[in-house]
Order: structure tokens, then sequence, then C-alpha cells
């Protein structure tokens, strides 16, 4: 268990999936780079946050919920929690999470999915079993069931995170395809740190024969 002291951001979960240098140049050495994408994405999270809360007969939805987990050692706020009156009288928490694009190859998205469901189960001490994404491109949702392999990839992503912002080091660039949509490639310079990593290399291997 976490204490209050030890909490991260939520969101730092998906940033560490996707890549843990640009975590750390988060998280670790405080940067922020804006490109067209992540502007798009926050006003979508924005204009989510500010809808208030609705209520019907038989679902509630609380907006911009503040979300916590000491297991975890995370805090954050959901986008929209959707609770569904049950037979049994309970009302059913249902996180629901916008995304401005499409759904992505890997698991960053359903982990910090989990990972809300996570903090709803330890704050309300009810099962939260399945959640759903709602991108933008596609206007409609995506449902994640919360099994046990997502769940323990989301246990053991939290665990790295926080093992990545206490060492304090910042992970060297690896160059892919994801860079050129992220908006620290210019901060990164995936491309040039890399080439100077081999150029150190050669020189290394040459000097050592």
């Amino acid at each position: 268990m976490y204490t209050e002291d030890d909490l991260l951001m939520l969101s730092a979960l998906q940033h560490y999936l996707f890549c843990p240098r640009q975590c750390a140049l988060i998280h670790i050495e405080q940067s922020w780079e804006e490109n067209r994408l992540t502007a798009e994405g926050r006003i979508l999270h924005e204009r989510v946050h500010t809808a208030g809360r609705e209520s019907r007969r038989d679902i509630k939805l609380e907006f911009d919920l503040p979300l916590r987990s000491l297991r975890l050692g995370i805090s954050g706020r959901a986008d929209v929690v959707e609770f569904h009156l049950q037979d049994n009288g309970i009302w059913q928490p249902y996180p629901v999470e916008y995304k401005r694009g499409r759904p992505k190859k890997d698991d960053s998205d359903r982990v910090q999915l989990c990972a809300q469901a996570l903090c709803l189960e330890e704050m309300l001490d009810i099962s939260v079993p399945a959640g759903a994404l709602f991108y933008g491109k596609k206007h409609r949702r995506t449902e994640v069931t919360f099994d046990k392999e997502l769940t323990d990839k989301t246990i053991a992503t939290a665990d790295n995170l926080h093992k990545l912002v206490a060492s304090g080091i910042t992970p060297p660039p690896e160059y892919s395809k994801k860079c050129k949509s992220c908006s620290f490639v210019s901060i990164c310079l995936p491309k040039a740190m890399a080439k100077k990593r081999r150029v150190h290399k050669y020189l290394t291997r040459m000097t050592a024969t």
C-alpha cells in the first residue's frame, strides 16, 4: 500500500505503456509539449468534464469524478462514471473514458480504464467488471471487460511506473513509427539521439581493440 505522498497521476500509466521515455519526460522532468492531437484530446476531455451531473430513473452519470487507489499508488479523474441501478437495488459503477482518435493496437487505453475501475473498487468496495472507451473517430463505444489478464497488467504497469519515477532516470530514446505522432519528438530527438548512441558504441569498440 502506498501513502498519499506517493500517489502518481493515473494518466501516467498510459504514458508509460506508450513510451517510458515520454512518461519520464512528463513525470520526472516535468516537461510538456502540445501538438494538434494532444490539443484535440484536451478539448474533448474539457467538454466532458464540464458536463456536470445527470440523473435518470435507472442511471446516474458523474462527470470528472475524482479517483484514488492506495493499492496502485495513483490518483486522477474519470471522464464519466455511469451508475446503473441493479435489480438488487445496488448502483453498479461503469467507467467511460473518452479518446479523440481510434482504438489503439496496444493496451494503454484499456489499462488506463482498468485502473479507473480498480480505483472505484477500492473506494466503493464493490466489484467493477466492465467499462467502455469512447473513440471520437468512430463515435461509438468499445466495451472493455476487466479480466484477470488486464487487471494483472494494470497492477504491473503501476508498479513499473513507480519504479521508473523513483529511479529519477529518463530512459534513452527508441525510435519507432509512433514517434511521428508524439508531441515530444522535438524534445526527445529520437533519431538524433539513437545515432549519437551508435557512434558512441562504435568509438568504444574501436578504442577497446
